[in-house]
């Protein structure tokens, strides 16, 4: 499997996680090359770093061949990757296979905990509609376990192992 990790984002501030009847908050998404990965407490520089214990949403990863299909079905060639708040756009990896498992990518180890599902800020954020359109490819959140760094660019992958057995390489 070629994995390869096209954008890394992270965010200071949220503007819609806790802005439910209320306008939409004006936080920059800033594009980076690397992002410092901690166990247990998140993406340092992020908004969701030290959020609280054992948090499903340490980090976010969302497909890339999602975003490149939602911008050709709405017909937006010109809109960010930053629009869907997520972390680590990464192409290569089906994500919903990752839900419930362990994995290991450019050596950091992550808990896939479940669906980045989207929500009624996605019509605002993207287009009318596209919180529908993303409904089951909204991308992972995950738990991270082993801290590292990731950065853009090739990604080697592979499942946790179960036991003391080598990884298994997908």
């Amino acid at each position: 499997m070629d994995v390869h990790i096209r954008q890394i984002f992270v965010s200071p501030g949220h503007n819609y996680f806790g802005h439910h009847g209320q306008p939409a908050g004006s936080e920059p998404t800033v594009a980076v090359e690397a992002i410092q990965c901690v166990a247990g407490r998140g993406i340092e520089g992020d908004r969701f770093f030290d959020f609280k214990a054992d948090y499903k949403g340490q980090i976010t990863f969302f497909a890339w061949e999602d975003y490149e299909a939602i911008k050709r079905e709405f017909s937006l060639a010109t809109l960010s990757a930053g629009a869907f708040r997520r972390n680590v756009l990464v192409a290569g990896l089906p994500l919903a296979e990752l839900e419930g498992r362990r994995f290991v990518m450019q050596g950091v180890e992550f808990e896939g905990t479940g669906e980045a599902k989207p929500c009624y800020w996605m019509n605002q954020a993207v287009a009318a509609g596209a919180e529908e359109w993303l409904r089951g490819r909204g991308g992972l959140r995950a738990r991270i376990t082993r801290s590292g760094m990731l950065r853009t660019g090739p990604a080697e992958f592979a499942f946790s192992p179960a036991s003391s057995a080598a990884p298994a390489r997908v």
